[in-house]
């Protein structure tokens, strides 16, 4: 079973995505693709300018899928050990579904994971008896999930390369869907990306995502002391934005307020449940970029949001 890539984007310009052939794409090794900038040079964005601007859907959209392909492999190789191959951790703070169980009964469920990465979560799901499908917008990512599967020697887990803004299945396709700080904090429009939720989901189907604690917004983004101090407005949502010396953003970030998330959820038709604020815990000494003890004690890292479908 191969990638399956889906030319869906979430704006009617097709062509304001420019993006590589997939096809060429599936012509490489799986394992050998290098990570590379458009040009088929190194692409690290280390001479990036960061600031907070405006960014819209495709620029978004665009700076994502380029961030994550040329990044994937370092992410994983840094990560991978605290992410495991078949774990289904929600957050830095190590929160797992297997002890959460915010999904409810997954056994005989269809499960989509929206910004699955490597789909570590969506193999734990399959251990569980679900059948899952791992989507997210980055081609290297998802060949991140046919290494570890091959590796493995097991089944693979079915993924689908597309924008989680324009979900590529029928009304009603899945049982539960989740997204452990996947697609949602890099999409520009939520709230169609709720809508998108709510159409693929069975009615009273369990939609439960985990971001970054919007207070956090208001923090600079460091590990240390200096990361204790607001010195931002919580209410600006001008997104953060990395970009190159032409202007281009090459990565960026949304920010909502807990209320701006609550009202899109509630309008895209889905019951809050729960709110969880995953607290930091004792023994856990392990920094993950901004998340560290010393933060984590005192202010939260994590809003998982725990929704159903009307």
């Amino acid at each position: 079973m191969g990638i399956v890539t889906v030319a869906t984007t979430p704006q009617s310009n097709l062509h304001d995505l420019v993006t590589s052939d997939p096809g060429a794409l599936e012509t490489e090794e799986e394992d050998g693709l290098a990570a590379e900038g458009d040009d088929g040079s190194a692409a690290d964005g280390e001479d990036d300018d960061a600031l907070r601007r405006e960014a819209g859907v495709g620029e978004s959209s665009r700076a994502s899928r380029h961030w994550w392909d040329r990044n994937a492999d370092e992410y994983q190789d840094e990560h991978g050990e605290f992410l495991g191959d078949d774990r289904f951790t929600w957050c830095p703070e190590g929160l797992d579904e297997a002890d959460a169980r915010l999904l409810g009964p997954v056994d005989g469920r269809d499960v989509l994971e929206i910004g699955a990465g490597a789909a570590q979560c969506s193999r734990w799901l399959a251990a569980q008896g679900a059948r899952p499908v791992a989507l997210d917008i980055s081609y290297r990512q998802l060949q991140h999930s046919r290494r570890i599967d091959l590796g493995r020697g097991v089944a693979p887990v079915a993924v689908v390369q597309a924008d989680a803004a324009v979900l590529p299945f029928a009304d009603g396709s899945f049982d539960l869907a989740c997204s452990a700080y996947g697609a949602v904090p890099f999409s520009a429009d939520t709230e169609r990306l709720m809508r998108e939720v709510h159409r693929v989901l069975r009615p009273g189907g369990r939609w439960v995502f985990s971001v970054t604690h919007p207070i956090r917004w208001a923090f600079p983004d460091e590990p240390g002391v200096e990361g204790l101090t607001a010195m931002s407005s919580y209410f600006d949502r001008t997104p953060y934005v990395e970009q190159d010396e032409n202007g281009n953003a090459t990565y960026v970030e949304h920010h909502r307020t807990l209320g701006d998330r609550v009202r899109e959820l509630v309008a895209a038709g889905f019951r809050l449940v729960d709110l969880v604020e995953p607290e930091w815990p004792t023994g856990l000494e392990q920094e993950w970029g901004g998340w560290s003890p010393l933060r984590g004690r005192l202010i939260p890292g994590t809003a998982i949001f725990v929704t159903e479908r009307g």
